[in-house]
Formats: C-alpha cells, sequence, structure tokens
C-alpha cells in the first residue's frame, strides 16, 4: 500500500489534520497502533467532552510564554469555530455559566462517529493496530495485522500524543527516531496532575470530599477552583491549575477563605465558643474538608489561626507521575518546525497536537489547540502536495 498523504495518530489533532487533506482533495491515510481512533478523546468525553471555551481571556497569557505560535493559530481558528465545525456534524452543543462549551449529549462518541463518517465519505482510509516503528530507507516502518511495511508519501502529518496515559497509545515511542533524524526534543513531564500527599489517619473522614471555596496560591498562579481529597493526594480541576507552577518550583499554598481577610477571621473566631473545631465549624463556616486541611497542615496551631487559614502551607510529594497526567509538558521544541508545523530535519513531514512543546489548562484549552495545531499542519501538507 502506498499513499501520497499519511496520518500516524487517529487522535483529534491527526483526525483534523486528515480533514483538511480531504478537503484539498489528497485523500489521506490515516493509521493509529490502537484498537480504534480517538481513544483518549473518548475517555475525555466520559466527564462530559469540554470541547471548547468562550472567553474574553488572552489566549497568550492562557497558553504561557512556551505556546510558540499556538495563540496566532486561535486567531484563525479558535473556540467559535470549533465550536460551529462541531455543529456542521450535526452535533448540538451548550455553553455553560463559566462559558465551557459541551455537546447536549455530554459525551463524545456520537461526534468521533460523525467525524469518521465525514472522513470516509470524503475518501480518507483508516487503519487501525499500525505500529509505527521508526524511520526506515527513508520511509515509515509499520507493524500492522498484515505484516511489517515500509510507506513512502509525499506528506506526513505525526500527531502521536505526548507521553501520558500510555493505555490510550500516548506512549512517547517516538521520540528516540525523532531526535535520531536531528529534531530537537525536550524531556516531557506531567500537566494537568494530582499532587502526591500522605495523608495522617485523621483525614480518613474526608477522603473523597471534594474541597470548595478557597484560592490556590503557586508563585505567580492564582486559581479559585474545585479539588478533591483523594486517598493518594489532591486531585482535580484546581490542582491541574497550579501545577505547572508547582512542577516549576513554586509553593503551594491555599487561602481557605479568599473572601475573608484575616481581621474579619479573628473577629469571628473570638465571637464564638467552645472549641476550636467547634468554633470553625460555627463562627467561620469551615466544612470538613477544609477544616481537616488546616488540622492536617496547620499543627501545632498557633494561638492566631487567622494568618494561618489565609496561608495555609501544603506539604506534598510533588506531582503525581507522568502517565497519571491529564496531558504532558515537553516535545517537539518550536524552533525545529517552520511555520506550517513542516519538521526542518524532516522535510514533507509534519507535527501537531501535544506531541508539540507546550501545555494548557483544562476547560477546554487543549483539546482547542490540539484541534487547531492539527488543522494547520493539515493546511501545511495539503498546500505542499498542491505544489
Amino acid at each position: 500500500m502506498e499513499t501520497r498523504a499519511l496520518i500516524i495518530g487517529g487522535g483529534p489533532a491527526g483526525l483534523m489534520a486528515a480533514e483538511q487533506l480531504a478537503d484539498a482533495g489528497h485523500a489521506p491515510l490515516v493509521v493509529d497502533a490502537m484498537p480504534s481512533l480517538g481513544r483518549k478523546f473518548l475517555m475525555a468525553g466520559k466527564s462530559g467532552l469540554n470541547l471548547t471555551k468562550f472567553s474574553d481571556e488572552d489566549p497568550a497569557a492562557v497558553y504561557g510564554p512556551g505556546a510558540g505560535p499556538i495563540p496566532a493559530m486561535l486567531e484563525d481558528w479558535g473556540p467559535v469555530e470549533l465550536a460551529g465545525w462541531a455543529e456542521d456534524l450535526g452535533i448540538e452543543l451548550f455553553t455553560g455559566s463559566t462559558g465551557r462549551v459541551f455537546p447536549r449529549a455530554m459525551k463524545a462518541s456520537p461526534l468521533l462517529r460523525a467525524w469518521l463518517r465525514r472522513l470516509s465519505d470524503q475518501g480518507a482510509e483508516m487503519r487501525t493496530r499500525w505500529r509505527w516503528t521508526g524511520l526506515s530507507d527513508g520511509g515509515f516502518a509499520f507493524d500492522t495485522p498484515d505484516g511489517a511495511c515500509v510507506l513512502h508519501p509525499e506528506v506526513c502529518v505525526l500527531a502521536l500524543g505526548g507521553a501520558s496515559w500510555r493505555r490510550l497509545g500516548s506512549d512517547g515511542a517516538w521520540v528516540p527516531w525523532l531526535r535520531a533524524a536531528g529534531v530537537t526534543i525536550n524531556d516531557f513531564a506531567p500537566a494537568n496532575v494530582g499532587l502526591r500527599v500522605e495523608w495522617s489517619e485523621h483525614m480518613d473522614r474526608v477522603l473523597g470530599q471534594p474541597v470548595k471555596g478557597t484560592a490556590l496560591h503557586a508563585g505567580d498562579a492564582v486559581h479559585r477552583g474545585e479539588y478533591v481529597v483523594s486517598k493518594r493526594g489532591l486531585e482535580g480541576g484546581g490542582i491541574y491549575a497550579v501545577s505547572r507552577a508547582v512542577r516549576e518550583g513554586a509553593a503551594l499554598q491555599v487561602d481557605l477563605m479568599p473572601d475573608w481577610d484575616a481581621g474579619k477571621i479573628t473577629r469571628r473566631l473570638r465571637g464564638a465558643k467552645g472549641s476550636l473545631p467547634n468554633r470553625l465549624r460555627k463562627g467561620l463556616g469551615l466544612d470538613p474538608a477544609r477544616a481537616a486541611l488546616l488540622m492536617e497542615f496547620g499543627q501545632p496551631l498557633p494561638d492566631d489561626v487567622a494568618p494561618l487559614i489565609k496561608r495555609l502551607p501544603i506539604r506534598h510529594d510533588g506531582l503525581r507521575p507522568l502517565d497519571e497526567a491529564i496531558s504532558s509538558a515537553g516535545g517537539v521544541a518550536w524552533d525545529g518546525l517552520d511555520r506550517h508545523l513542516q519538521l526542518k530535519a524532516l522535510p514533507g513531514t509534519f507535527a501537531c497536537g501535544e506531541m508539540l512543546d507546550w501545555e494548557a489548562p483544562t476547560g477546554g484549552w487543549l483539546l482547542t489547540a490540539c484541534m487547531a495545531t492539527g488543522r494547520a499542519a493539515g493546511l501545511g501538507a495539503a498546500r505542499l502536495l498542491g505544489r
């Protein structure tokens, strides 16, 4: 089998690249190592599939200084265009109170089925259980259900994912092959990931409970969002939002009552009666989860606990392992790509999605950028074929 346009990786970035090639009349071949396409996409859909986010936030600030051309890509194809694209597939959407956009069905499978059907109608071919094994004789080598083969496409788009969630196909096995070809790749690190905490027995009674109404501080990062006290530590969106700063060495503190100043807290505690736990509950309205965190990280408690409530240091053993992270930082360096996401060391080969060195918070930003980079790589590949 030969093809002019090859896509390696059948996640959102790879499928979006395939769509651009198909739209331009170049029927692509999409191959994936897993038994079916879009495995991580479907997993994300189990929690509702947050497709994108309508927001006034500056994408450059959201993605940070390492995002390369992603903010500019979102000017051409961002949240509004992504939502319109999904609706063109027949997917009814709704927007939540925070601007997050979801399918009305709250799952990914209807969208993925409609997408694959449209790609097939456009002439795209799709093959599963095709595992890329490296570069060989100027081509791309694979182990397939029918045996080993080497393809020599005119263009190839790599959409291989990062290095988290290995069981869903993102294993980073491609790193040494591209490095050997001269591609600069920065080491992977966990992003959007929980913290490891060895709890005392005192915390058993609140395991599994959400922590609400706090503000997390890590370096310059401040985030008010919910997270969960799990058996293994602290997990959830609030923690994920500050995990980059923690990974880079910032100390983590939590303001248990961000809407009250220390003076008000002190006055309310003095006006309450009984033991400290009772005064925390009755005077301040601290729920069991926040009170437990105060006792866990604040002992021995000072006479005036108000400053501690406002800046409670969180002792932890670092981030959870890379394979447990929702996404990963690191990957193909931007300076090894041209403006169309073509690898300078491998002309005719493009890269997109999480395998590039960028990271984004959850809440729709991650998926939006994956698809925007896939679109850019697909357009670049189609442009090269059209010359």
